[in-house]
């Protein structure tokens, strides 16, 4: 047994139950190795999709992801989706074959700790034969505690090495504890709910790894606290009659205002950054600002705050209405009969809009609304990045967070249909829908094959304008060409029959009747070309736009 072998072995000894790759010879005996130790393991068909695939494993499951690829052109295939997982904080560890330190006329040698480090990446190492275990084990600790990724570069002359030291598999990293805010801070932010007629609460990523559902809808039931928000906490609060769904550029007008019109905002595991507050413009200048987060650098990133709570978001508000009920308060707040009237008749669906539909062409907010309608209740709905992004977040709901995955921190293209398989791969008992535009689609459009290959029963819906989007809606009303960011229809229902899945090109409403046969029955994967109307401007796009 070689080095590369005890590498493999203990990664599946660290917990790794499924891992994600394209296998070269840099990387095939420590693939082969994890895989003989138990872990599934699924082929993509380029390296930035299988980390993009374990990045959406690790953010479905709550367990570290694990991408594996080849050195050189291998690694740096993969750096797009190592920078979003990376921006994330996903829990990622990327198994990197790499060049031998006596390998420097190498075609493959770059240096990719570097490379790592300049994505935002923890760059680690395996470095001798007798120290392999310890890497690994270090490298999974920090990917798991710290919530990083982790490029773990594995030369191929240790990988070589006969393995000759006796050494016991490693253990899984321990549980951690979770972080109390201290006692003067809960004080002074309960101070400041107690005095507030019209609270809101803001809550995003950190709310949810923390599972603070429960703790922050009872906090905003003593507190008369309306609910919100950021994109990556999508379905934290689905079903409540006081949520309004995603703040920022996703809100409705009902919820901007009402947001608007907050005299606190207490920011629960959210970082208020400029797509959440639309560039502060979704928060009052009276309004107090209260933020909870387990990272103390967190605090204060995007714009000043009033008080910050370091401390984990559950605890915190757990600890808030405990402290609050002890001094006997109980307000109504932003709640009353009328408000929830008002939060319920806003929700996007019910927005009245023109349908911009010409019969060749389907207005892409009908195609959202029908689409939310005919999935069934337990959906995960994966969305590329592009111009027709909004539709899907705003118009389709999802049960959970579990059930939205959103690969936007580094704002790239092409990565959706990649994290939909991840989530598929992880949550089989639920219908996955990537939601992709033209252009990210056939960017990725290697990955259909994966689908159709897998055979996953999931649904790939492209928002098909034949442009990208939010070029021709930027550039164009000033007058310039756009013949470079226009191009001729492309038969992408076709391109998912070649590649084994089922296809329909969808131009009306009536033809998605074909849609609600296939969720009937799910046998093999289905691509949908759906031919969206493209004069329809997104409603957040002029909110990108501000932002460059």
């Amino acid at each position: 047994m070689t080095i590369a072998d005890a590498v493999g072995r203990a990664v599946a000894a660290l917990g790794c139950r499924q891992a994600f790759g394209v296998v070269g010879s840099g990387n095939f005996v420590v693939t082969r190795a994890l895989v003989e130790s138990g872990a599934g393991f699924v082929a993509a068909r380029h390296e930035t999709a299988a980390v993009t695939m374990a990045d959406a494993w690790a953010r479905v499951t709550g367990e570290v992801g694990v991408a594996t690829v080849h050195q050189g052109p291998g690694f740096t295939n993969a750096l797009t989706g190592l920078a979003e997982a990376a921006k994330s904080r996903t829990p990622l560890v990327v198994l990197a074959g790499d060049t031998s330190a006596a390998a420097v006329r190498s075609n493959f040698r770059v240096d990719q700790a570097a490379m790592a480090a300049a994505v935002g990446a923890v760059p680690e190492r395996v470095h001798t034969p007798a120290t392999a275990l310890a890497d690994v084990t270090r490298a999974f600790r920090r990917a798991a505690l710290e919530r990083r990724a982790v490029a773990l570069m594995l030369p191929l002359d240790v990988q070589a090495t006969a393995d000759s030291v006796a050494s016991a598999p490693p253990a899984a990293p321990p549980p951690v504890t979770r972080t109390r805010p201290a006692p003067e801070a809960v004080a002074a932010a309960a101070d400041l709910l107690a005095d507030a007629r019209r609270p809101a609460i803001v809550a995003g990523r950190g709310a949810v790894l923390a599972r603070a559902r429960r703790p922050l809808e009872d906090l905003a039931d003593l507190t008369g606290a309306l609910l919100a928000t950021s994109a990556l906490g999508n379905g934290l609060f689905a079903r409540n009659p006081y949520a309004l769904g995603i703040s920022g550029g996703f809100a409705s007008p009902v919820a901007a205002e009402l947001l608007r019109d907050a005299d606190l905002v207490l920011a629960a595991g959210a970082s208020l950054n400029m797509w959440t507050t639309r560039h502060g413009g979704l928060i009052g200048p009276a309004a107090r600002v209260v933020q909870i987060d387990c990272d103390v650098d967190a605090i204060g990133a995007h714009r000043p705050v009033d008080l910050g709570i370091v401390g984990d978001v559950a605890e915190t508000a757990a600890e808030l209405a405990t402290t609050l009920r002890a001094r006997g308060h109980a307000g109504t707040g932003y709640r009353s009969p009328e408000v929830a009237g008002r939060i319920a008749a806003g929700a996007w669906r019910r927005q009245p809009y023109e349908d911009a539909g010409s019969g060749d062409r389907i207005d892409p907010r009908t195609l959202s609304i029908e689409l939310d309608r005919i999935l069934p209740p337990e959906r995960l709905l994966a969305i590329d990045s592009g111009h027709f992004m909004g539709w899907p977040a705003m118009y389709i709901d999802v049960p959970d967070p579990q059930g939205f995955v959103f690969t936007q921190a580094f704002q790239s293209i092409g990565l959706g249909l990649a994290s939909a398989i991840g989530a598929a791969v992880a949550r089989p008992d639920r219908l996955t829908v990537a939601a992709l535009g033209d252009g990210g689609a056939l960017m990725a459009a290697g990955e259909i094959e994966t689908v159709g290959r897998l055979g996953l029963p999931m649904l790939v819906v492209v928002y098909n304008d034949a442009a990208y989007g939010a070029e021709v809606h930027h550039f164009g009303p000033a007058g310039e060409p756009l013949d470079i960011v226009t191009f001729p229809d492309t038969d992408i229902a076709a391109l998912g029959r070649a590649a084994g899945t089922e296809g329909v090109t969808v131009r009306r409403v009536d033809d998605l009747a074909a849609v609600e046969r296939w969720i009937a029955d799910r046998r093999r994967p289905m691509v949908v070309d759906a031919k969206v109307e493209p004069t329809v401007v997104a409603e957040w796009l002029s909110e990108a736009f501000r932002a460059h």
